[in-house]
C-alpha cells in the first residue's frame, strides 16, 4: 500500500504530459498565422518556428500523435499492472466482493483514467489552447521540437507507412488548402464589428470591395439619357451652354450620331486652353475615349483605370451603341456609398405622396423598384435587357408611350405622368383601387 501514491503521481504525471500535447496540437493548428508573422518579423524566434510548423503542421501533428498514443499506452498499462493490483488486494478483505475483487478493481481503474484523461489529458488542455493560441504555440515549441528530433525516425516510418496506403487514392489522399470564401470574410468583419475591431464604415467598405467582383458596370454608370452630349458640328456657344448649364467635368463628343464617338473633352483643358489664349474648339481638345463593354464588372474596369491615364469610360453594348458613362468617382461610390457634389441638391428619385403612391423618376434602378413594391421580379425582366424603371415600361407598352397612359402589374398602377421626347421621364406608381379595396375589406 505504501507505493500507492507514488504510483498515483506517476500516472497524474502522464496524464499532464498527455495534456501539455494535446494543448499543444489544439494551439499550433488555431494560431492565427498572420499574429505569428508579425510576432516573427518583431524578432521572436519562437514565432518564427511557430509559424513554420503552423504552415507546414504534417510532421509536427505525427509527432503529437505518437507522443499522445505513447502516453496513453503508457497510463493504460501502469493502471491496468500496478494500480489495479494494489486495489485488488484492499478489495480482497471485503469477502461480499472478494471473488470479483480483480474485476471490480480493473472496471475501477479503467473508468477513473478514462475520466482523468479526458478531463486532465484532453478537454481543459484544449480549452486552454483555444483560448489563447499564439502565447502556448510560442510556449510549447521548443519541447515540442525536442520531442520531434527524439521520434523522428518513428515518425519517418509512419510518414512513410501513411503515404503507401494513401498511394491508390492518388491526389484525394493529399491535403487541400482550402480557400477563403466571401462569406468566410463577411462573418469574421460581422465578429470584428461586434467586438469592436472595426466600426460600421469599415464593415460597409469592405462588404462594398467583395461585390465589386459580382457586380456589372451598368449597375453602376449614369444611363445614356442623363449624359450631356456635344455635337462637334453645333455652333461652340451652344456647347458651351450645355457645358456650363450641366454641372459635369468631361463630355462625350460626336458627330452624326451618340454613337460616332470621336473623343472625350474635360472641362479643366478647356479653361487652360483659354486661359493661355489657345483655341478652344472641341476638336483640338479631344482624348480618345475608352469604350468598354456593358458585361464588364466593376473590379475589372478599376484595373483597366489603374492602367491608363484617365478614369472615365463609356459603356457600349454588343451593337457598338452607347449605353451610358461610368467614372472612377461611380466605383468609389460603390464602395463607400453616394459622394454628393458640392451644392448639389437632387430631388430624390422616389418620392411617396399624401395618399401613398409613389412618383419615381424612370431612371431608378429595377433592383430598388423591386425592393420598394415587395415585388419579387418583373415581368420579362429574364427576357428583355432593361435595367430602368423607364426601360420596364417601354419594353411592357412596346412602344413608346404617351403621358396618361398605364398598366397594372401585381396590384400596382403604373401611370406615366411625364415624357421628355421620347424619354419616359416620371411615373406614377400607386395601389390599383381593386387591390386597395380588397385590402381594406
Amino acid at each position: 500500500m505504501s507505493e500507492l501514491p507514488t504510483e498515483l503521481l506517476i500516472l497524474f504525471l502522464l496524464l499532464l504530459v498527455n495534456g501539455v500535447l494535446a494543448m499543444a496540437e489544439i494551439a499550433v493548428v488555431s494560431a492565427r498565422k498572420v499574429r505569428l508573422k508579425r510576432l516573427a518579423d518583431n524578432g521572436n524566434e519562437r514565432a518564427k518556428q511557430a509559424l513554420a510548423i503552423a504552415t507546414d503542421p504534417a510532421r509536427f501533428l505525427s509527432t503529437v500523435q505518437v507522443g499522445i498514443t505513447l502516453v496513453g499506452v503508457l497510463a493504460g498499462a501502469f493502471g491496468g499492472a500496478t494500480i489495479s493490483g494494489e486495489l485488488t488486494s484492499v478489495f480482497d478483505q471485503f469477502p461480499a466482493i472478494a471473488p470479483y475483487a480483480h474485476s471490480l478493481a480493473l472496471g475501477v481503474v479503467v473508468v477513473a483514467i478514462t475520466l482523468c484523461s479526458v478531463v486532465i489529458g484532453e478537454l481543459v488542455p484544449k480549452r486552454l489552447g483555444l483560448h489563447h493560441p499564439e502565447f502556448i504555440a510560442i510556449l510549447l515549441i521548443r519541447p515540442i521540437n525536442v520531442l520531434s528530433r527524439i521520434v523522428s525516425p518513428l515518425v519517418s516510418i509512419l510518414t512513410w507507412v501513411t503515404n503507401l496506403l494513401l498511394a491508390p487514392f492518388g491526389r484525394a489522399g493529399q491535403p487541400k488548402e482550402t480557400p477563403v470564401s466571401d462569406e468566410e470574410v463577411n462573418i469574421l468583419i460581422a465578429e470584428g464589428l461586434h467586438a469592436g475591431v472595426f466600426n460600421q464604415t469599415e464593415t460597409e467598405m469592405v462588404a462594398g470591395v467583395l461585390e465589386l467582383d459580382k457586380l456589372s458596370v451598368t449597375a453602376i454608370m449614369t444611363p445614356r439619357p442623363k449624359i450631356v452630349f456635344l455635337n462637334i458640328d453645333d455652333p461652340e456657344e451652344g456647347n458651351w451652354r450645355k457645358i456650363v448649364t450641366s454641372g459635369h467635368s468631361h463630355f462625350p463628343v460626336y458627330q452624326g450620331n451618340r454613337d460616332q464617338i470621336l473623343g472625350m473633352v474635360s472641362v479643366k483643358a478647356i479653361w487652360a486652353n483659354s486661359a493661355f489664349g489657345l483655341s478652344t474648339h472641341l476638336k483640338n481638345l479631344l482624348v480618345p475615349p475608352v469604350i468598354v463593354p456593358e458585361t464588364m464588372m466593376a473590379i475589372t474596369l478599376l484595373q483597366q483605370f489603374q492602367k491608363n491615364s484617365q478614369h472615365i469610360a463609356l459603356v457600349a453594348d454588343e451593337f457598338g451603341s452607347i449605353q451610358g458613362l461610368v467614372s472612377l468617382i461611380d466605383v468609389f461610390e460603390a464602395i463607400v456609398g453616394d459622394i454628393p457634389q458640392r451644392g448639389q441638391r437632387s430631388a430624390p428619385e422616389a418620392r411617396q405622396r399624401e395618399d401613398g403612391s409613389w412618383l419615381i423618376d424612370a431612371t431608378l434602378a429595377t433592383a430598388d423598384l423591386k425592393a420598394m413594391l415587395k415585388l419579387s421580379s418583373l415581368p420579362h425582366e429574364n427576357e428583355a435587357d432593361f435595367q430602368t424603371l423607364g426601360g420596364f415600361v417601354m419594353t411592357h407598352f412596346g412602344r413608346i408611350p404617351r403621358a396618361g397612359d398605364y398598366f397594372d402589374h401585381a396590384g400596382w398602377r403604373f401611370e406615366v405622368v411625364d415624357m421628355d421626347r421620347h424619354r419616359v421621364d416620371k411615373v406614377l406608381v400607386g395601389k390599383i383601387p381593386a387591390a386597395a379595396a380588397k385590402t381594406v375589406a
